[in-house]
């Protein structure tokens, strides 16, 4: 009668540890909340005004750290659906907190100054990643 018990409060124990979300998937990979930026610069920004936008941006994981993870890229897809923005740029957070202190940040105001210029339109999208 105990070994049943003790079997029984085992797989209640293994079920329960299973059956809860977790702040990781099924595959053990932690989730995150990712901040998706895209950027249709002014035709009249010249190249060397673009790169000093992307330098700014990628400056801010080493100025905020709330940020978990990033990276960057310039649009190279052939499928004309892009409406003119340029510029992806992809910030991780491990929860709305770190999202909600690194937008009022003095580091991505400063960023914002360098942008503002340059910038024609942006979109940005936040989502919790999913497996």
């Amino acid at each position: 009668m105990i070994r049943a018990l003790s079997l029984f409060a085992a797989l209640a124990l293994a079920f329960t540890l299973t059956s809860f979300k977790s702040d990781s998937d099924m595959n053990g990979k932690k989730k995150m909340l990712r901040h998706a930026v895209l950027f249709k610069f002014k035709e009249t920004s010249s190249p060397e005004a673009i790169r000093q936008v992307e330098d700014a941006f990628r400056k801010l994981p080493s100025q905020i750290r709330e940020i978990r993870d990033f990276e960057w890229g310039i649009n190279n897809s052939p499928e004309g659906l892009d409406q003119g923005f340029t510029h992806m740029f992809f910030v991780s957070f491990e929860t709305e907190k770190d999202r909600d202190i690194y937008l009022p940040h003095p580091a991505h105001k400063a960023f914002v100054t360098v942008l503002q210029p340059h910038l024609e339109k942006v979109l940005v999208f936040d989502y919790w990643a999913r497996p």
